[in-house]
């Protein structure tokens, strides 16, 4: 996937095995990235601008009787929180690395090693490399990792190992030709760095020529299915578009657990949709932070993993009614499931 263009989708199958040695799983993946002919929209040129203008003749009178150094820094988390429970998003998260916070970390790093590791992929091999290249940094998480007792390390050791296992089961060879580039960081700001639009891509692939979209933006999951997946997603290609101009080509979840991918092809309507969902979680932000009601309680599959569930009655009661008679939650086997550990 040189770019996963249209004349190039046969280049794909010629950098990685043959097709015949894929199991169904990677040919899935080749199929899903690669470009059909005439696969690759073009985009107009003003598409950029257009979309600035929407975002900013939206959020200006939001932002125009606040402070002039007020500051939003907007996240896919903390715009999915903003346009959920009230009372979680003004809580103040109290943040402590673990293991399940950190296998996704490493399990990342050692993907982006694979890329360029001259010698037989093995998974364990390439997790303790990662963790030693990780181990030797200055931040936070790497004195977590200098500090952790060894029950801890074996189980990221376990569990990251798990995780690249099954990428490389599900993924063929990602080659340097289709320009991967992993936990990619993207950025706009708005209003003189007042807003900030930010994410980080789990994995990009290929790249766009001229106003012709080519690359896709891939999240990785564990677990199952939630719309909040491709508003994500969607959040990203929004930023990708005010970035460069031209949008993703396909945006998708990949759910490693179950070898399969959630793809949506990316378009105008879309894109626009998007804007007025971050206007709307922007304006959300402002109202909660700025006013001093009492905040909303909005329930949901997603008071499970509430740090505020201990002392949030709605929430209890919210999960009492959706217990199965076997006493196992239906409500967390819906869609909308939002479990905060369902990311890498």
């Amino acid at each position: 996937m040189a770019d996963v263009s249209d004349t190039e989708s046969s280049d794909l199958t010629s950098v990685t095995a043959d097709l015949a040695s894929m199991n169904a799983a990677q040919r899935d993946v080749v199929d899903q990235l690669g470009a059909r002919r005439g696969g690759r929209p073009q985009f107009d040129a003003e598409l950029r601008h257009d979309l600035l203008h929407m975002l900013e003749s939206r959020l200006g009178p939001i932002l125009s009787d606040l402070e002039p150094d007020t500051t939003y820094f907007v996240s896919k988390r903390k715009l999915s929180m903003a346009h959920g429970c009230e009372a979680r998003y003004l809580s103040k998260d109290e943040f402590a690395w673990s293991v399940p916070v950190a296998r996704g970390i490493v399990a990342h790093k050692a993907i982006e090693t694979s890329i360029h590791w001259r010698r037989e992929l093995t998974p364990l091999v390439l997790v303790d490399e990662s963790i030693a290249r990780l181990e030797e940094g200055t931040d936070e998480f790497a004195r977590w990792l200098q500090g952790c007792r060894e029950i801890e390390r074996a189980e990221l050791r376990a569990e990251a190992n798990e995780q690249l296992t099954k990428f490389f089961e599900c993924w063929p060879r990602l080659s340097p030709r289709w320009r991967p580039v992993m936990e990619s960081r993207v950025r706009y700001d708005l209003f003189n760095e007042r807003v900030t639009l930010q994410g980080k891509v789990d994995l990009q692939l290929g790249q766009p020529e001229g106003t012709m979209a080519g690359k896709v933006l891939i999240d990785f999951k564990t677990g199952r299915f939630s719309p909040m997946h491709l508003e994500d997603l969607r959040f990203y290609a929004l930023i990708e578009t005010l970035r460069i101009g031209t949008p993703p080509r396909r945006v998708a979840s990949y759910y490693l657990d179950q070898g399969r991918f959630v793809p949506e092809d990316v378009t105008v309507a879309q894109l626009e949709t998007t804007v007025m969902r971050v206007v709307a979680g922007i304006e959300k932000m402002v109202i909660l932070t700025d006013t001093e009601r009492v905040p909303r309680k909005i329930t949901g599959p997603a008071c499970r993993w509430c740090p505020l569930l201990d002392d949030c009655n709605e929430g209890k009661s919210s999960l009492a009614t959706t217990d199965d008679d076997d006493g196992s939650p239906s409500a967390l086997r819906q869609v909308g499931e939002l479990d905060p550990l369902d990311d890498w």
